[in-house]
Order: structure tokens, then C-alpha cells, then sequence
């Protein structure tokens, strides 16, 4: 059985990061999807880009029936679309770890549906790995590089600041919300008051998919989480069916904040 840290990846992608890669001290190459700004902040930071790498995984998504009057989470959804997210994640990793990175920012977690599979989802993670150009150590406990969301902008921002990334966090929940009554819809019609049986489900889903980003921070011993973002979405399911996806980066404070510069104004003329 594969290990699920160092999972198999295609030949084709082994040799794509070889070549990045190279054989002696010197790499050959590197892609990004860095822009311009961000490159040269990057670099500002003492980080040098590796090259980009990406994760798949094509997932099919399990059936659970549904109580039309009751909220209630549809953890077979849950667990299939966290699992999904995970093994894409792991495999952009072990792409990360072969170009020798020590970490990857930019990540986007990115969901798609093919014409070929009306109940198969591609969970696709990718993003920029980068290292350390003096070569000091800035991996994972585990020996595996970090993951971020943030932008070359805001990675140079947060190292200034004294903290460094860990890992990307998340918690997600696919919640069943419970379809009004016929009576409590005839009572509505013409009023203007709260639909407490909708609010209520939202507010739970939310505060589920949150504590459990929360508590991966908490697990990696981070000191907080920059950049949270909450994803509605429901995918082919009936439409009371939702699922709400909370991401962000766990950081870590390990040094003194160093000075700002002062911002400047600027003022572009392109048309």
C-alpha cells in the first residue's frame, strides 16, 4: 500500500519536475503562476521559485438519502468531498517535495465536473513551490514542505511581519437544509419576517465547517489563521443540499516584526 505522505505520482510528472529539477546544484528552470510583482516579492523574501506543481484526483461521491423536514449534515458527502480535497492536496505535496521545495504558496483548491461523469468530481490542487535561497530549513515537522493560499504579496507581508506559514487548514460540511412546511409557507406569504428554520441550518453548516479549519490550526500549533475564505456551493445534489468549505493559512510567530516600509501612492496610466 502506497504511503498517503509520499503517494505514487504519474511518470510523466516525475519527469516534468526532473528536468525543472536538474541533475547538479544549479536548477535548469522553473514555471510559475506567479505574476510579475509577486516573483520579485518572492525573491525579496529570500525565496526562490522551484517550479509549478499540481495535484488530481477524480472522485466519485456517494449517494445519502435526505429527511425533507429535518437540518442535519450529510457526513457521507462531508467525508467524500474532504477526502477528495486531501488526496489532490497530498499529491501536489509529494510534487513539491520532489523538486526539493520547502514550501508552496499560491495554492487554489479548484473542483470540476466532465460531460463523461454525472457523479464524478475532479478535485484539483496547484500552486507555486518555492525554496529557500540561503537553504535554511522552513519545511513541516513531518519533513514535508508547507502549503499557503497567499499571494506573493502577502507571503512577503506576513515573513516581514514575524510569522511563517505551516500549512493550508481546512473544514468543510455538506448540510441538508429542511424544507419549510406547507403551513409555514402559507403563513410567509405577504410578511416580512426572519425564516428562522433557513438561518438557523446556514449558521450551523457555517460554524461546523469553521471549527473543524480551526481545529487543524490548532493541531499544527499554529498561532492563528490569515486569509479564512467560507465557499457555498451545492454541486449536483438537490438543491437543499449545501456544501460550506472554510481554508485559510496556519502560521506561526517565530520572530520580531520587522519595519514596514511606508506605503507609496501610485498612480498608473494605462488605458
Amino acid at each position: 500500500m502506497a504511503d498517503p505522505k509520499h503517494p505514487v505520482l504519474p511518470q510523466h510528472a516525475r519527469e516534468r519536475l526532473q528536468q525543472m529539477r536538474g541533475t547538479g546544484p544549479e536548477r535548469t528552470l522553473f514555471t510559475s503562476d506567479l505574476t510579475v510583482n509577486e516573483f520579485l516579492l518572492v525573491r525579496a523574501a529570500g525565496f526562490e521559485p522551484a517550479g509549478l506543481v499540481m495535484g488530481s484526483s477524480i472522485y466519485h461521491v456517494g449517494y445519502q438519502a435526505s429527511r425533507w423536514s429535518k437540518n442535519e449534515e450529510m457526513t457521507v458527502l462531508t467525508q467524500a468531498m474532504y477526502h477528495a480535497r486531501e488526496l489532490a492536496m497530498s499529491r501536489m505535496e509529494e510534487e513539491a517535495h520532489e523538486l526539493g521545495a520547502d514550501g508552496v504558496i499560491g495554492v487554489r483548491l479548484e473542483i470540476k465536473r466532465h460531460a463523461w461523469g454525472t457523479d464524478l468530481l475532479e478535485f484539483m490542487a496547484i500552486g507555486t513551490a518555492v525554496y529557500n535561497r540561503k537553504g535554511e530549513n522552513w519545511r513541516q515537522p513531518d519533513g514535508m514542505p508547507f502549503t499557503s493560499d497567499l499571494s506573493g504579496q502577502d507571503f512577503w507581508s506576513l515573513l516581514v511581519a514575524g510569522y511563517r506559514p505551516i500549512s493550508l487548514v481546512m473544514g468543510n460540511c455538506v448540510y441538508h437544509v429542511a424544507h419549510q412546511s406547507l403551513g409555514g409557507w402559507f403563513s410567509s406569504i405577504g410578511q416580512n419576517q426572519e425564516m428562522t428554520n433557513f438561518t438557523q441550518a446556514l449558521y450551523d453548516a457555517r460554524e461546523i465547517a469553521m471549527e473543524r479549519m480551526q481545529e487543524e490550526a490548532i493541531a499544527e500549533h499554529a498561532s492563528g489563521v490569515v486569509g479564512t475564505e467560507i465557499h457555498e456551493r451545492s454541486y449536483a445534489w438537490d438543491s437543499h443540499i449545501i456544501e460550506f468549505f472554510a481554508v485559510g493559512t496556519a502560521v506561526l510567530h517565530y520572530a520580531h516584526e520587522q519595519e514596514l516600509p511606508a506605503p507609496k501612492l501610485v498612480l498608473t496610466v494605462n488605458e
